[in-house]
């Protein structure tokens, strides 16, 4: 019966996940398994309840009658697992085991990833998974102890801290305002080759934001090259390929190469934070506890990607 039991608490969780992200493919990356395992699991716990919690197609999963009123009771009986498993991990005194991070591609590679050695030396019991992406997850829903993310954290269940400002500037390579000109001004960029950058959560270009006199305004540029990755965009500006829009974290390390210089830099207009998210669940987490201090050595004030900018523009 032990066995029996394990199995079916095992379906319930692949179940939860699979409805929670709507599909098999998800909620395996989520549980750090295999599709066929998570598929495997449900199938068993359909045998074993005598029910479909399922219709499938090759495009869709959606939940059945019987799956919409399994899937209330086994978050409600998950949620008490998460508190009891929060509970123990909180009575250690030393951070140990795994910690899972979120965050934005960029912000990951270019900050989080360098500065994790110097985490796991100073914790070296606590493994990091870091997951990269633009997808906002479901913190609670996916098992995320710390997220980083850009903007309004917008879910009340969290709690967050900012970290640092985002800030953003044009910026384009030596060679290629040396062969067509420096713009003066936001109006100039017209007669320009521009890169832009395109959301992969919502498929739209970026707008440039630009602070003329009292007010802020969207410019929206007739781009010949257009990509989804910021390290891209900033990779083909320090190519030559025109002027373009970057994070200062992305395009710093140009920059003090001498791959790219700022552009319009009194012009453009930084709008979100970056912020640290938890669930209330992992207040008293240790290794929560021990990563969002990390982050504030990892995110000083003032941001030294911010100062390289700064510096190179004259200001």
């Amino acid at each position: 019966m032990e066995q029996i039991g394990i199995e079916r608490l095992t379906g319930l969780l692949a179940f939860a996940r699979a409805a929670s992200l709507g599909s098999y493919t998800a909620a395996a990356r989520s549980l750090a398994v295999s599709p066929s395992a998570v598929s495997k699991s449900i199938q068993r716990l359909e045998q074993n309840f005598g029910l479909k919690l399922f219709h499938r197609t090759t495009r869709s999963l959606t939940l059945t009658t019987e799956g919409r009123d399994l899937l209330e009771r086994a978050q409600r009986l998950l949620r008490d697992a998460e508190e009891i498993e929060q509970a123990v991990v909180a009575a250690r005194e030393e951070p140990s085991g795994t910690i899972k991070i979120t965050a934005p591609l960029p912000i990951g590679v270019n900050i989080l990833a360098p500065a994790l050695p110097a985490f796991r030396a100073r914790f070296p019991q606590v493994t990091v998974d870091l997951r990269l992406g633009d997808q906002y997850v479901d913190l609670i829903e996916e098992g995320v102890d710390v997220a980083i993310r850009v903007g309004d954290p917008g879910d009340s269940r969290l709690i967050s801290r900012r970290l640092a400002p985002h800030r953003i500037c044009l910026f384009a390579a030596p060679s290629y305002l040396m062969q067509r000109g420096t713009p003066s001004r936001p109006e100039d960029l017209v007669h320009h080759e521009c890169v832009n950058f395109r959301y992969q959560s919502t498929g739209q270009e970026a707008a440039w934001p630009f602070r003329t006199a009292d007010r802020v305004t969207d410019f929206r540029p007739r781009a010949g090259l257009i990509m989804d990755v910021s390290d891209a965009v900033a990779a083909t500006l320090a190519a030559g390929g025109g002027i373009g829009l970057s994070a200062n974290y992305v395009a710093a390390g140009y920059v003090r190469r001498g791959e790219l210089v700022p552009v319009l830099h009194e012009f453009t207009q930084d709008r979100f934070p970056i912020t640290a998210l938890w669930p209330e669940s992992r207040r008293g987490n240790p290794n929560v506890r021990a990563f969002v201090s990390f982050l504030s050595e990892v995110f000083p004030s003032p941001a030294p990607w911010d100062e390289i900018v700064k510096i190179a523009s004259g200001q």
